[in-house]
């Protein structure tokens, strides 16, 4: 994509391009409620809002392709933050009968220790191969396709493919071994 430029030739800030991309942030932050499993999350907005936050004070977007990618690992880091929050609250919560919805509260468990524990493997997959990284907050958390993928890191669609086979591997080994 061509550079994007804000008043007096200066990139913008992140207030021009989250309401130039809204729709398609709405749609990343949507996707990945859905996914997680809607009482467990974030609404859609407050996402949307939470990643404002950590990219409004940043200058200097060289692209919309740019500030997506970083607003794709701005909702890894808010979704990840989310699910260990949830899990610190259960260690701390009061307990409860058999039959106040003792499944429910195991089910949600898991899905917030693998959550946190995908985090962790990003953060070590991150300091192994920044793209490789990357690739998967691209992929995963934004649901970007390959070819989307491609255009924010600047690539190839077919490596883009062989990273994300490669950032699923290595992801996939570190789960199964922590």
């Amino acid at each position: 994509m061509d550079r994007i430029t804000g008043p007096d030739d200066k990139s913008p800030v992140a207030d021009e391009l989250i309401e130039g991309l809204y729709a398609e942030l709405r749609a990343i932050a949507r996707r990945e409620h859905f996914r997680a499993g809607s009482p467990q999350t974030l609404q859609p907005t407050a996402l949307i809002n939470e990643a404002y936050m950590k990219l409004r004070s940043r200058q200097g977007w060289e692209s919309q392709s740019q500030f997506l990618g970083c607003a794709a690992t701005a909702i890894r880091h808010i979704l990840i933050d989310a699910a260990r929050a949830r899990l610190a609250s259960k260690r701390n919560a009061p307990t409860y009968s058999f039959t106040q919805q003792l499944d429910s509260l195991a089910a949600a468990v898991p899905e917030d220790a693998d959550v946190v524990r995908l985090g962790d493997a990003l953060k070590l997959l991150s300091q192994f191969d920044a793209n490789l990284a990357q690739v998967v907050d691209c992929r995963f958390f934004a649901g970007m396709d390959e070819r989307e993928t491609a255009a924010v890191l600047g690539v190839s669609d077919r490596t883009v493919r062989r990273w994300w086979v490669q950032a699923r591997a290595w992801i996939h080994h570190e789960m199964a071994t922590a």
